[in-house]
Parts: structure tokens; C-alpha cells; sequence
């Protein structure tokens, strides 16, 4: 792939998943030798366990891919917050499993997306000035830094529950 905008998001996407991101570890490296109970702990009350937010990271990554084919803007499919529905080992390898299709699906979208495009504006019904529009370039960029920021989310609760 020719070194284009495209090119550079889909680099940015498979560093904050599983390459060598310049803020820290990638995800799929955080959320390594997580254990299913330690997933489904809550060491913050109130809080999401990491389950939550694996779940809820696949279900963006969804949701931005769903956008990128025109689709309107909305909640994903799953929910914002899917719930965990059974906390068994085969249920958070199914998770992760989740979270690793996404991904892939995503990436896969963007390296078919026309750069030419990027800055349009996604169809959002909720936007009608369109100075105030979303363009698929902000949306792209904004998926990453989503991720990112659960990311970190996830690596705080690792230690809050004694997993490093």
C-alpha cells in the first residue's frame, strides 16, 4: 500500500492493536494473560470490568464500520454497553475473539475506503449545520483514539486487581 492518509490510519489502527504504539502498550498486549474471573472483576465501584470494555471496544469498532459504508450514525448494533452474559473461560476467549473479528473487519474496511472521501462528512441525521459535521477522517481518528483511551482504562483496572 502506497504511503497515503489511509495507509497511515490503518498503521495507526494495527499499532494501538497489537504493534508498537508510541503511548505504550497495544491492547492486545494489555489485555495478554488476563484470566476470565480477573475480566469480569469490578475493582472500581461503579466502574466497567474489562469484559465491559472489551465488549464495548469491539462493538465501536462495528459501529465505525458500519459508518464507513454510508450506513447512518448510531448506536452499535450490540448496544454501547454490551453486557457479559455468562462469565465462563469459553465466554472471555469468545470475547477477545470478538474484539480480534472487529478489528480485522475494521482494518479491512478502511484499506477499502477512497481517500477521496475522507473528508466528507458521515451521515449523521443528528448534525444539520454542516460546519458542525463529523467527516469519516475525524471518525477514523477518533476510533483509534477510543481504543486507546479504554486502553488505558484497561491497564489501571489490571493493577487495581494485582495483574501486571
Amino acid at each position: 500500500m502506497a504511503v497515503n492518509e489511509i495507509s497511515r490510519i490503518v498503521n495507526l489502527l494495527e499499532a494501538e492493536h497489537g504493534g508498537e504504539p508510541w503511548h505504550g502498550s497495544p491492547l492486545s498486549e494489555i489485555l495478554g494473560g488476563v484470566t476470565c474471573s480477573q475480566a469480569a472483576a469490578r475493582p472500581i465501584a461503579g466502574g466497567h470490568s474489562i469484559w465491559e470494555l472489551v465488549l464495548h471496544i469491539a462493538a465501536w469498532k462495528n459501529e465505525v464500520r458500519h459508518r464507513l459504508s454510508g450506513a447512518v450514525a448510531g448506536e452499535p448494533g450490540e448496544g454501547d454497553w454490551p453486557a457479559v452474559a455468562a462469565v465462563t473461560a469459553e465466554a472471555w476467549v469468545e470475547a477477545r475473539e470478538r474484539l480480534e473479528l472487529a478489528h480485522r473487519l475494521l482494518v479491512s474496511a478502511v484499506k477499502g475506503f477512497a481517500e477521496a472521501d475522507l473528508y466528507t462528512p458521515i451521515n449523521d441525521k443528528r448534525h444539520h449545520d454542516p460546519g458542525l459535521a463529523t467527516t469519516y477522517y475525524e471518525l477514523l481518528h477518533g476510533a483509534v483514539q477510543h481504543d486507546v483511551y479504554h486502553s488505558g482504562q484497561i491497564a489501571i483496572l489490571k493493577k487495581a486487581i494485582g495483574q501486571r
